[in-house]
């Protein structure tokens, strides 16, 4: 689930409000895009994905139990981590090449 906006990092592109298959973000005039349906949010990644600033953080597992504090200091941390793992962004190496999923395709066929 969409967790954090960093208003230090976001440039107010709003590439992830147009990434966003839910509709998951509002746009603000020029600000960081707001996450006005979280709960809407399907953790798919595409908003965190495609920002080129790193300024998003989408948790795997929501945890619900974390005060908000614990829960933002978590979130920048990982901020951009789902994109540096994949390597999307200048200066990293794709993992593309590394992934064998295809072989269970090969060998199911």
């Amino acid at each position: 689930m969409i967790e954090l906006v960093s208003a230090e990092r976001c440039t107010a592109c709003n590439i992830c409000v147009n990434a966003c298959p839910t509709n998951v973000f509002d746009a603000v005039p020029d600000g960081p895009p707001r996450i006005a349906r979280q709960d809407d949010c399907q953790t798919c990644f595409m908003c965190e994905l495609y920002c080129p600033e790193d300024a998003l953080y989408v948790a795997p597992i929501a945890d619900r139990g974390a005060t908000a504090e614990e829960r933002d200091a978590a979130a920048v941390a990982l901020m951009g981590s789902y994109r540096s793992a994949i390597g999307w962004g200048r200066g990293r190496r794709s993992t593309a090449s590394a992934d064998a999923s295809f072989e269970l395709l090969r060998r199911a066929h």
